[in-house]
């Protein structure tokens, strides 16, 4: 005998499994699918139908056909990049094959190609020359001796390049100490432990402690903060045959670009909370909770600021269960973003932008807005698109303040850019070996993003500042941040 189930069941089972099956799409997407969330209508949302396929249908199919000719343009191939001029140029003459005695050499045909060798490993060797005093002199030695260069480890043989190359190798490139190794090994001939390999970088991070408290006081002294967090495991000695699920805390600096990157044990609300402790301005963040109740906390002192991106990621999410109603908010969301673009192509200054956001932006942020709470109330299911709605209402509101400041960015994009080595470096070393193995690693994902921000060569950042900080001024260690860095002109750039 059938159960008979009551409409309300009936309606309530439905929606778990169109709920269930939406995360289940989302997982299969995380996995298998494309990450890119454009956004193509049909046709432009500021455009009205010209109902030309109606025409088009109407029109008898019995009628004569003509061949049209037309001419058009013919794009140019843009041909081969030019090669650098900097790069070491090998010369190799080519004689022809008969004997050339008595003619006349008219001309040369060069042909350039590209080849490609291992990087070089250079042995240094410091010959130190001793000199004895032919006489004695009161108070001062017999023997004198060149003194030994400044190295970043003193009794150590890896100098500043070697140490700079492994670290950017691993944080920029994400190649695991254990695939240096291999290559090391490979191309070199040379064994190197992966210990030997730790107790290089954990005295190189020793000795950069000092410019990382320096980075964070200038990314934290602003007004205007972005944040976010990505997680990180780590090998936790109390666990053994597990990892520890920590995360890392990102923040952003807009008006100098720097990055810092806040490795906690948790996703609670204590490490941004004494991060942010002397923090008031604008923070810009998605709409997880914690943010929220740490701006409740300041009692006026940090405004949240919301991202486009987030609320745009749920309605592209819940597009396939109602294609009507996403659609509908995508297009307003992409007039935004294209007004934006423009911005950016203009080179507007903030007020400029200020103003062009107040005439343009303003009517179609109102009008999202407003259908964002008319279909919120229409739509309470807990699907995709109840869940998109929801969300945009609540986040909505908090976004309008970047209409009302031009400096201020749409979405939380940039700083999402920022994390992403971090996400590709767990795909290849999975995991932090200890709690502070993450730390050190939140310390260089923190210069390094920094340099990438000001278009700065991390090898030749790295290398440089660590040839100088060991003998660098310690109140004086702000100018060795990458945002105002300058190259030691003696240093040889090669």
């Amino acid at each position: 005998m059938e159960a008979i189930v009551s409409k309300a069941e009936y309606e309530a089972i439905k929606a778990e499994n169109a709920a269930l099956r939406h995360e289940l799409e989302q997982l299969k997407r995380l996995i298998f699918g494309s990450k890119q969330e454009r956004f193509v209508p049909a046709q432009p949302p500021e455009q009205l139908s010209l109902d030309l396929d109606a025409e088009a249908a109407e029109q008898p199919t019995d009628q004569a056909t003509e061949t049209i000719t037309y001419q058009r343009r013919k794009k140019s191939h843009p041909g081969r990049t030019a090669l650098p001029e900097h790069i070491p140029t090998e010369e190799i003459i080519i004689e022809p094959e008969e004997d050339t005695t008595g003619m006349k050499l008219i001309g040369e045909q060069v042909t350039e190609t590209v080849d490609y060798r291992p990087g070089v490993l250079l042995k240094r060797r410091y010959i130190r020359r001793k000199y004895a005093r032919l006489e004695e002199q009161q108070d001062q030695p017999t023997v004198v001796i060149g003194e030994l260069p400044q190295r970043p480890i003193p009794k150590g043989i890896a100098e500043a390049g070697l140490l700079a190359h492994l670290i950017v190798s691993k944080y920029v490139d994400h190649l695991p100490f254990y695939r240096q190794i291999e290559q090391f090994k490979r191309n070199h001939n040379w064994v190197i432990h992966k210990s030997t390999l730790n107790d290089w970088f954990a005295a190189c991070c020793s000795l950069l402690e000092p410019l990382y408290q320096s980075h964070l006081r200038a990314v934290m002294q602003t007004n205007y903060l972005q944040a976010d967090e990505s997680p990180i495991k780590v090998q936790d000695s109390s666990k053994k045959g597990k990892t520890h699920q920590g995360y890392m805390w990102v923040y952003r600096n807009p008006s100098n670009g720097l990055v810092l990157f806040d490795y906690r044990k948790g996703r609670g609300m204590h490490g941004p909370k004494e991060r942010l402790a002397d923090f008031s301005g604008l923070l810009q963040c998605d709409g997880y909770a914690v943010y929220g109740r740490i701006a409740k906390k300041s009692k006026g002192d940090i405004r949240l600021v919301s991202c486009l991106a987030h609320i745009r990621r749920k309605f592209y999410e819940a597009r396939h269960h109602h294609p009507v109603l996403a659609n509908q908010a995508l297009s307003w969301i992409q007039q935004l973003y294209e007004l934006e673009r423009r911005y950016r192509e203009a080179d507007l200054d903030a007020l400029a932008r200020q103003n062009q956001r107040q005439q343009k932006a303003r009517p179609i942020f109102e009008n999202l807005h407003q259908w964002v709470i008319t279909e919120q109330a229409n739509n309470l299911s807990k699907g995709p698109i109840g869940k998109a709605l929801h969300y945009a209402k609540k986040q909505l509101p908090l976004l309008a303040a970047y209409l009302e400041y031009g400096r201020l960015q749409i979405d939380n994009n940039l700083i999402e850019n920022a994390i992403r080595p971090l996400a590709l470096g767990r795909k290849n070393y999975l995991f932090a070996g200890s709690h502070q193995a993450a730390q050190r690693a939140a310390m260089v994902y923190s210069f390094m993003a920094s340099c990438k921000v000001k278009g700065i060569n991390p090898w030749l950042w790295l290398r440089d500042v660590l040839q100088r900080i060991p003998t660098h001024p310690v109140n004086q260690v702000e100018q060795l941040l990458p945002h105002l860095w300058q190259q030691n002109e003696m240093q040889e750039v090669g």
